[in-house]
């Protein structure tokens, strides 16, 4: 009797074969043809009925119990995985009612994808990162020593990215040994690392009213005294400072240097040598975050150049210009506290990877990053000039003139509410940073921060202006 024909593959590409065999199980597993528990076919069967390979359904089987949505048992066969109860887009929707607090706006920017729009957000979007530059990093280093993909590094880290980033420090005038640079998995760690070595619970600590909403998330977690001085347009307002530091005798000051979060305010050097004074006077180390300095187009004098990081430890990452993923930032400070820190690091991360140090440093080294922030900062003056424009229209004015960099720290019109409106704003898919996440004082109540490669859709001016109408109704 002859034998029936055998059935053609449905692709000649194995992966996509693959898929197919998965896709089964699954619509057979979601029209309940398959319940929990029960033994799905054999890879002998699901190859005769599919007319594929046996290769291709163990491949397939295998992925699906990886994901979880088969078990194997041994010398029994494959089974349904227990049902897993409905994903409820509420479980991963920007919580309406959470308070307004330092977590708010990284809470609702982490936790959605692409559809919602992030105004609020602190980073460039996607598509504005060297993309094809970190996949030929990646091909360069799978092509490389096994220990760059698999294993710890050093504790102080790729000694080859620190010298490169002890040259680049030296273009602002800081000129730490490499030995004096350590590697972190990024600034926030280093601050938190600093933070373990310098200070105590109870301690005071100073930060820029307003400032990055992290730090005092940060401090907070490290039981800080914290205390906000008011920051202007030129640097902090030196007679309060001034003031402060005598009566509180704080141990830090954290705060930005060049291109200042969120007021795009750079530091000017009359301010900065007077802030380096009084912290010389009342011995206050200063943590100078500079994870916009390549943001800038004129660049700000920096705190670790004048003060040679004596009383001044410097840090930065390239999580704002390369990528968030490949998580690595840096620390310069002085020398007898590197063994502290390593200790600190060691204990609290135990060692951090070559992978992202090499990705980094591949970019960097092959002079596309160079290009890629030329190309960056050009687009990035577009779109401050367009994002200013278009709030200028609906009322809502920098504090002061655009300038280079991704925020505007800008005032609503008609006394409007920025946390109201932050909330109106999720309703709407929209993510925005209101004035007083950034306020310890809580004097920025009519304030928002806008990051302008992630506001020029036209779905934020709507609503913005919707909401402006209505406020300028009410008034």
């Amino acid at each position: 009797m002859p034998h029936p024909p055998a059935q053609q593959p449905i692709s000649a590409n194995t992966d996509t074969l693959v898929m197919q065999v998965m896709g089964h199980i699954r619509d057979r597993i979601a029209n309940r043809s398959l319940v929990a528990g029960a033994r799905i076919p054999s890879i002998r069967q699901s190859a005769e009925k599919m007319g594929v390979s046996k290769s291709t359904v163990v491949d397939a089987y295998d992925r699906l119990v990886a994901e979880g949505t088969i078990l194997s048992r041994r010398g029994s066969g494959f089974f349904v995985a227990g049902q897993t109860p409905p994903l409820s887009i509420a479980q991963i929707a920007p919580s309406l009612d959470r308070a307004i607090d330092p977590f708010w706006v990284s809470r609702q920017s982490l936790s959605t994808d692409d559809t919602v729009l992030k105004p609020g957000c602190g980073w460039l979007p996607p598509d504005w990162l060297p993309n094809e530059a970190l996949r030929r990093a990646l091909r360069q280093i799978a092509r490389g020593p096994d220990k760059t993909m698999t294993d710890y590094a050093t504790p102080l880290g790729s000694l080859a990215l620190r010298e490169y980033l002890a040259r680049r420090m030296g273009e602002h005038g800081i000129t730490p040994p490499t030995g004096q640079i350590m590697l972190t998995e990024s600034g926030t760690q280093a601050i938190d690392l600093l933070c373990r070595l310098l200070i105590e619970p109870g301690d005071t600590v100073f930060v820029d009213d307003p400032c990055y909403f992290n730090f005092h998330a940060l401090l907070h977690a490290h039981r800080a005294n914290i205390i906000a001085i008011p920051y202007l347009a030129d640097g902090p307002d030196m007679d309060a400072f001034a003031r402060a530091a005598e009566e509180n005798r704080p141990r830090l000051y954290v705060t930005n240097s060049g291109l200042h979060n969120p007021t795009g305010a750079s530091l000017s050097p009359v301010k900065a040598h007077r802030v380096l004074k009084v912290c010389e006077k009342h011995g206050i180390t200063i943590i100078e975050d500079d994870i916009f300095a390549d943001f800038e187009t004129t660049p700000a004098p920096r705190l670790a150049a004048f003060d040679g990081l004596e009383n001044v430890v410097h840090i930065g990452s390239f999580s704002k210009t390369l990528s968030a993923s490949v998580r690595c930032g840096y620390v310069a400070t002085r020398a007898d506290w590197i063994d502290k820190l390593l200790d600190l690091k060691i204990a609290t991360s135990f060692g951090g990877g070559n992978l992202s140090s090499a990705i980094i440093l591949s970019v960097l080294r092959d002079g596309s990053y160079r290009k890629h922030m030329e190309h960056v900062r050009q687009r990035l003056a577009r779109a401050m000039t367009d994002c200013a424009t278009q709030l200028g229209v609906l009322g809502i004015k920098p504090l002061a003139p655009p300038g280079a960099g991704i925020f505007l720290w800008t005032r609503l019109p008609h006394n409007m509410d920025a946390a109201a409106l932050a909330h109106a704003g999720l309703k709407h898919n929209i993510i925005l940073a209101p004035g007083n996440v950034f306020s310890l004082s809580k004097t920025a109540g009519d304030l928002m921060r806008f990051n302008v490669a992630q506001s020029l859709d036209p779905r934020l001016m709507a609503f913005l202006k919707m909401e402006i109408d209505a406020a300028a109704k009410g008034s």
